[in-house]
C-alpha cells in the first residue's frame, strides 16, 4: 500500500470519527443523531470500498506488467540459447 493510500484511508477514518463525534454531541434527538451517524458510516464504507477497488486494480496492473516482463526475459533467454546452439 502506498503512502498516498495510507494517507487517504487515515483521512477518511479521521473524517468519519470527527463526524461521528460531532453528531454524538449535537443537540438533536437521538433518532436523528443515529440516522446521521449511520449515513456517515455508510459513506465511509463506500469510500473505503472504492479505494480498495482502486488499489486492487493497481495491483492487477502491476502483476500483469511483471508477468509480461518475465515472459519477455524468458523469450529473450530462449532466443539467445537457440542462437548459441546454432553457432556452436
Amino acid at each position: 500500500m502506498t503512502d498516498n493510500s495510507k494517507t487517504v484511508i487515515a483521512l477518511l477514518a479521521g473524517l468519519a470519527a470527527g463526524a461521528a463525534l460531532g453528531l454524538l454531541f449535537a443537540p438533536e434527538k437521538g433518532s436523528d443523531t443515529r440516522d446521521k451517524l449511520a449515513e456517515s458510516l455508510k459513506n465511509l464504507g463506500d469510500s473505503i470500498k472504492e479505494k480498495a477497488a482502486e488499489e486492487i486494480d493497481n495491483l492487477t496492473d502491476l502483476k500483469e506488467k511483471i508477468v509480461g516482463n518475465i515472459k519477455s526475459k524468458i523469450k529473450q533467454a530462449e532466443d539467445e540459447y537457440a542462437n548459441d546452439t546454432e553457432h556452436a
